[in-house]
């Protein structure tokens, strides 16, 4: 098993009664409930979690990208994760990912993608989100009719980019380029590992077994409402003669931990109720705008992680309610850790994102759970899925190969500051 520490970024000072006056959290609440002198502390906060998981051990460190809310404040994965390449070392960089088909022209996600490859070291996994309908359709702008048209030739154009050696001309339905010639190209060849994350569309199954990409299962609603569709996964895979690698399947799951089961509710509960009542709170008429599903996923009668409003998403449930259902897998590191082994096995998947941050949760209770997950529940669950090889994970310079973020400035120090021969002045750079 391999494990990311997976974060959401949502903002923590929404008003008490934002439910009551506020129709939703995504595209018009108000930016005026924004505060950026909080907002620098809560975004600095969120990258030393994130470092902090790297150095407790976790595989990989995930980051995603949505607009023009408060759920989600990663309008730009590539940032967050350009901060981490230099300060987090060891770990992978899961930016899961960048809604390509947002993007004109799409080379802009090829570029930034092979630049963070590249300082990285090859630690890049590319996601490919196809992206909320709130995202695509209500804040850029996106005619959902051409969405999925628009991104397919954006991910052909990317694959292209990275693999191509020479300038070449690209005449798509949506974007025309003369020249394309991709500078930096990415380490890993013949491009780094390719994520789908998936809410509900079925057709994101073909696509991912097609390409031989990981398909990436999010659920707010746990791990017993996503059987159904991992159950459709498999089964498609075997139908299309694909092999059941577990690896080539990852799953997102909140985790709320602590030192005993009784002290996880009085410390986890407010900020659990914070997360589904206030950031989970979402407009129905801007959760899938029409056009936005697939034909296939309609008739297949799925319905979409966002958008699913006969679930609520958690929305005015107890604790013991959330905990029951699998929303959240919650406890002391014995009970997590068993819920976990469950998780893996149903639901065969080889790579588990754990939302270790939940809502308005403050770092120290944070840390604790990292510390505790990595140490007295990782260490249990990796030997799960051994004997399959992962093929979606990044194939990294190895570790003697790759700079040390500052090595050079402390090499050139001496160069630099001693006296020069025969004046007593320092040489300059």
């Amino acid at each position: 098993m391999k494990f990311s520490w997976f974060h959401l970024m949502p903002y923590r000072w929404l008003p008490a009664d934002f439910r009551e006056r506020y129709h939703g959290v995504w595209v018009d609440v108000p930016n005026r409930l924004y505060d950026p002198e909080r907002g620098h502390e809560l975004y600095n906060e969120y990258l030393d979690t994130l470092e902090y998981a790297g150095q407790m051990g976790f595989d990989g460190l995930g980051v995603n990208e949505h607009h023009q809310n408060a759920y989600g404040m990663m309008p730009s994965p590539n940032l967050m994760a350009a901060a981490l390449a230099r300060r987090s070392t060891e770990a992978m960089l899961l930016v899961l990912g960048n809604s390509i088909a947002l993007y004109n022209p799409p080379v802009r996600v090829a570029e930034e993608f092979a630049m963070l490859d590249v300082v990285s070291g090859g630690r890049l996994i590319a996601g490919f989100p196809v992206g909320t309908s709130m995202d695509t359709n209500y804040c850029y702008g996106v005619n959902p009719a051409t969405l999925r048209d628009r991104y397919r030739e954006a991910h052909d154009l990317i694959i292209k980019a990275w693999a191509t050696r020479e300038p070449f001309p690209w005449n798509g339905k949506y974007t025309k380029l003369r020249y394309v010639n991709l500078w930096p190209r990415p380490i890993q060849q013949p491009h780094p590992p390719i994520w789908i994350p998936g809410l509900g569309s079925i057709e994101t199954w073909d696509f991912c077994i097609d390409h031989d990409y990981n398909y990436s299962y999010l659920s707010f609603t746990g791990y017993k409402r996503a059987q159904r569709m991992l159950d459709g996964y498999w089964q498609r895979r075997a139908a299309l003669g694909a092999d059941p690698n577990p690896y080539s399947a990852a799953f997102f799951q909140q985790v709320c931990l602590s030192d005993t089961d009784g002290a996880c509710e009085r410390e986890w509960w407010p900020h659990v109720d914070y997360f589904f009542n206030k950031c989970l709170h979402l407009y129905p008429g801007m959760t899938g705008a029409p056009g936005y599903m697939s034909e296939a996923s309609m008739r297949a009668g799925i319905v979409a992680q966002i958008g699913n409003t006969s679930l609520n998403l958690g929305r005015d449930k107890s604790w013991k309610e959330l905990c029951d259902e699998r929303y959240i897998v919650a406890g002391s590191p014995g009970t997590v850790r068993q819920q976990l082994d469950e998780l893996c096995r149903s639901l065969r998947v080889g790579h588990l994102l754990l939302g270790l941050h939940i809502g308005s949760a403050p770092i120290e209770l944070v840390n604790r759970a990292t510390y505790l997950c990595a140490n007295e529940v990782l260490p249990h669950l990796r030997p799960i899925w051994k004997e399959w090889e992962d093929r979606w994970w990044p194939k990294a310079l190895p570790a003697a190969r790759r700079a040390e973020p500052g090595s050079r400035n402390a090499a050139a120090r001496e160069r630099v500051e001693r006296p020069a021969a025969g004046d007593g002045q320092a040489v300059r750079p």
